[in-house]
């Protein structure tokens, strides 16, 4: 079974989920962990945020095992950029540059002026 998890916060839905798959009530969990039935409740509360080793022994008390992946994020910095688009305005001279800047403005200026139908 694999559980992701985005941040420490999640910690605690991250034990529940392998103490249910492993058929323990938190009692049980407990016991394994020599720790009290209490303290396995606030470890699976939302918002617990303990100890990496904490987490590592109670999820290792269920029989399974706790991983740590590092990724790189993916790159959104050109997701949002219309490489053509931006080719078409370099090949433009300085002068074409700003007189589509100026139509692109009166455009936008116009439909946000414009009166709204019905009104």
């Amino acid at each position: 079974m694999i559980y992701l998890m985005s941040a420490m916060p999640a910690a605690g839905s991250l034990v529940r989920l392998a103490r249910r798959d492993a058929g323990l009530t938190q009692e049980q969990l407990a016991r394994r962990m020599n720790t009290t039935q209490t303290a396995i409740a606030r470890l699976e509360r939302h918002d617990s945020n303990p100890r990496l080793s904490t987490l590592r022994r109670a999820v290792e008390a269920t029989g399974a095992r706790l991983t740590l992946d590092v990724q790189p994020a993916p790159s959104t910095a050109n997701d949002d950029l219309d490489v053509d688009q931006l080719r078409e305005h370099l090949r433009r001279s300085p002068a074409q540059r700003a007189a589509a800047h100026d139509r692109a403005y009166e455009e936008t200026r116009g439909m946000v002026l414009a009166p709204r139908g019905g009104r």
